[in-house]
């Protein structure tokens, strides 16, 4: 009898020191960490779930979803906890709201409805902005007088424009431009994977390519920018995307991604997305080689 009563001592001690030690992730259901399948998508969803992890939190990924319709019903869904998304994308594409310049007014009206609407809850908004953005080659702009998105949309059925099927449909796409800059036509439109498009735009396959702000090739091919000067994209800053019963069970998400918004600067972004798209780094590797010398990782 005495060692039976031991012997349950022991498992229950046993049982309890696992609980203890197990990763603080729901007792032991892995977080799902998501993204959209884009190469910043990738970083930045590495970058979380490497920051999750090395807070003692279990993770699971499930990157390269698809574009926002898909990433956001995985939320809604319960198939990801989070994912990262960008202020401008959730108020106009998920949200359907009017544009805004302003990013604090876009921030708080993004989180206070995904609250209200889809019980999601935004964490801290990194600096940088990854706003929507047409380039053009620097010759091709000068050849044809262009540095406006208004002075594109008069040679519009002249032009050749790359880029990911999804800004076809997108209120801050197309549809946008057309609604805000006149009812143009372009000579097509050439619909490509995201990693795609500045490719195209070089080798002459097209006139303009559908951009992001931190998009390292910007910098890196001499890109010509166009002027918004109509003042259609409202700003895209990044943050984590979690669902409230996740974020609940774990506050330690909010600490760890909290701390690693701030870092997140276009500057930054350029660079680390380059390492992926222009020297083939792959997403991983790039997102902890930046963890380690922010010193959010070790060695």
């Amino acid at each position: 009898m005495l060692k039976t009563t031991r012997r349950l001592a022991l498992l229950a001690l046993s049982g309890l020191a696992a609980l203890v030690l197990a990763p603080q992730a729901g007792f032991g259901k892995p977080i799902v960490v998501g993204s959209k399948d884009f190469t910043e998508q990738f970083i930045l969803g590495e970058m979380y779930a490497l920051a999750l992890e090395a807070a003692g939190l279990a993770v699971e990924r499930k990157l390269n979803l698809g574009g926002t319709p898909v990433a956001h019903a995985g939320l809604l869904s319960g198939e990801i906890d989070l994912y990262p998304e960008y202020t401008g994308t959730g108020l106009l594409t998920v949200l359907k709201l009017p544009t805004s310049s302003d990013p604090a007014e876009v921030y708080a009206t993004v989180a206070r409805e995904y609250e209200r609407q889809f019980q999601l809850i935004w964490l801290d908004p990194a600096p940088m902005n990854n706003t929507q953005a047409l380039a053009m080659t620097r010759a091709r702009a000068a050849e044809l007088g262009i540095t406006t998105i208004s002075t594109m949309v008069v040679k519009a059925e002249e032009l050749v424009m790359i880029g990911p099927p999804e800004f076809q449909a997108r209120e801050d796409g197309l549809p946008g431009l057309q609604a805000v800059y006149g009812d143009f036509r372009l000579k097509a439109y050439k619909a490509v994977d995201p990693g795609l498009r500045y490719q195209g735009l070089i080798n002459g396959e097209a006139d303009v390519a559908v951009a992001f702000g931190t998009d390292g090739e910007i910098a890196a091919f001499d890109l010509v920018v166009l002027k918004d000067d109509k003042q259609l994209f409202p700003p895209y800053q990044v943050a984590p995307v979690v669902r409230k019963d996740t974020l609940e069970a774990n506050p330690g998400i909010a600490t760890a991604l909290n701390a690693l918004s701030p870092l997140l600067t276009d500057e930054v972004m350029q660079r680390l997305n380059y390492e992926v798209s222009g020297k083939r780094k792959e997403p991983a590797e790039v997102a902890r080689a930046f963890l380690v010398e922010a010193g959010i990782l070790k060695e």
